[in-house]
């Protein structure tokens, strides 16, 4: 069969970070389905890729219900996950597109294991709002022998801990929400100073903050906001203690 089904990485919010193989693909889809958070809602994904689109491209948005109704997530990615495969095995260049990279608490898992490793399934990998973060702030990842965790925040308060006591640098995402118990949580593990946050990453609306203890409980943040923290480099001198 001639069809192929892309799931496009679109990076972190700026479209000029797209890969270049990234674009290439969007210039050639016959037809696009883009998430959206809520129906009838733009859909955040969908701006970022429209630069590198043809004006021949169909395009379809999906709603993904946020609910902590299981069937009814489970029924809609059933239903997108068909007609992906239907698109595709048609003969369709189909693409759906994700934020940041695919692999990495994305939507797309979900139909992936619907989907399964068909030869027509091509998975493009994308820069992440984590390494954008760490490169905007000009804050190390993890270096040498350091361990490296990647943790969403409405994880329990202990596994936040235990994730902090046992890694040297932990990326903590979905932080919305949920800032003034992770806030307490960094001064009570001490790493308060080795860490910092970024909201809207790449974005106009970019923001970010070096001193954590000084930002109030009641800030309000987008949700897409993320920490970073590195037990070895001190936020406020800049500087790297491997001591």
């Amino acid at each position: 069969m001639s069809g192929r089904l892309y799931a496009i990485s679109t990076g972190p919010g700026a479209s000029d970070l797209i890969t270049v193989r990234a674009a290439r693909i969007l210039g050639k889809l016959d037809c696009l389905y883009a998430p959206a958070g809520r129906k009838g809602a733009d859909s955040l994904a969908l701006s970022i890729v429209r630069p590198w689109l043809s004006e021949k491209t169909e395009i379809h948005t999906c709603h993904f219900p946020m609910s902590a109704d299981n069937d009814a997530k489970a029924a809609v990615w059933d239903e997108v996950a068909g007609t992906l495969a239907r698109e595709a095995q048609a003969g369709k260049q189909v693409g759906f597109i994700t934020l940041g990279d695919a692999m990495l608490f994305s939507t797309w898992v979900w139909l992936l294991a619907r989907l399964g490793r068909p030869d027509w399934l091509e998975i493009v990998p994308g820069v992440t709002s984590v390494l954008a973060i760490a490169s905007a702030a000009a804050l190390p990842l993890a270096m040498d022998q350091q361990s490296l965790a990647i943790v969403a925040c409405n994880a329990s308060e202990q596994h936040l801990r235990d994730t902090l006591q046992r890694h040297d640098c932990v990326v903590m995402m979905k932080v919305y929400g949920r800032f003034p118990a992770i806030k307490a949580l960094l001064q009570e593990c001490g790493v308060i100073d080795h860490a910092v946050m970024m909201a809207e990453a790449t974005l106009p609306g970019e923001r970010c903050w070096r001193d954590l203890s000084a930002v109030p409980d009641d800030e309000s943040l987008p949700y897409f906001s993320t920490i970073l923290v590195n037990k070895q480099w001190d936020i406020r001198s800049e500087s790297w203690n491997n001591s």
